[in-house]
């Protein structure tokens, strides 16, 4: 029998609950499937088990981590840069792209010259900023926004243009086209504008938390970490077994786990201190700050 690896132990010592008894740590999860690889192990290695795990949009988990309902879980770029002060961010941890993202897009049913409204799905904060930025910048476009609840087609009855995120989006990938709308995908255009990675959700825990509780967010981190090499490795299982509960075949999710990117590393980051940077130059958030990581 081989023996464990260190992220084994350290999922097992998440799931056991016996952390100096410490209260369970508060997890959020993003009910989208852009996140499944994350948790995917997670449930395999039973870490979920001893997880106050909560599950909702991700505009409800930004808040809930801000307010410090949740001691870890994943944030918009944009509000982390919002409360970096009170976030410390978990290493090599993230969803972005570098390129095509699949499930981040504008879709339009005018050229982009000519949008004069545009609808914002409600549940998304980095990729409306995006939009926005690029539309005003590469193509000097300054429609109206507003914001609405992410459905296309209502979005589309009262806008030229929507911005939408998640599953909903990935539809649009598809679907779209076929009724004649133009889709953008942002992650596509980022590194198009940029030259850069496009890092749209990081994980962070509160940096109260971090400094009270790090040897539980370093394992915390290392069975999150294990959790997303398990299912990359085992991409076609991961989609298959979604792919009975979601309106997307096996091949389709197969094809959007891998191209998506969970990593974070240097030259993430570089695509990261980049779209600070655009976006404090915009007012959208304070001046840019340096990422803070958890020192685990």
């Amino acid at each position: 029998m081989s023996s464990p690896t260190p992220e084994t132990l350290a999922a097992a010592r998440v799931a056991s609950g016996t952390v100096n008894g410490t209260a369970r740590p508060r997890v959020g999860h993003i009910q989208f499937l852009n996140c499944l690889p994350i948790y995917w192990g997670l449930a395999r290695s039973g870490a979920l088990l001893d997880v106050e795990l909560t599950k909702d949009t991700p505009d409800r988990l930004n808040d809930a981590l801000v307010r410090g309902d949740l001691d870890i879980g994943p944030i918009s770029l944009v509000e982390y840069l919002r409360h970096a002060s009170d976030l410390v961010l978990l290493p090599d941890l993230a969803v972005g792209s570098d390129g095509p993202v699949l499930s981040v897009n504008l879709v339009a049913q005018a050229p982009l010259p000519g949008l004069r409204r545009v609808a914002l799905g409600s549940t998304s904060r980095t990729s409306v900023l995006l939009a926005r930025m690029w539309l005003a910048a590469v193509h000097g476009v300054h429609p109206a926004y507003f914001s609405c609840p992410p459905e296309l087609t209502a979005m589309l009855l009262e806008a030229d243009a929507a911005v939408l995120i998640g599953d909903a989006a990935l539809r649009a990938t598809y679907e779209a086209p076929r009724r004649g709308l133009h889709v953008y995908d942002l992650g596509a255009v980022w590194r198009e504008w940029t030259g850069l990675p496009m890092v749209f959700a990081v994980w962070a825990a509160r940096r109260t938390y971090a400094s009270a509780h790090p040897g539980l967010v370093k394992d915390v981190h290392s069975a999150f970490v294990h959790s997303r090499d398990e299912a990359l490795a085992h991409v076609d299982e991961v989609a298959a077994q979604a792919a009975r509960w979601e309106p997307f075949d096996p091949a389709t999710l197969a094809r959007y786990f891998r191209t998506l990117d969970f990593s974070l590393g240097p030259r993430q980051v570089d695509g990261l201190t980049e779209f600070a940077r655009r976006a404090a130059a915009t007012g959208a958030v304070p001046d840019p700050v340096a990422p803070t990581f958890a020192d685990i």
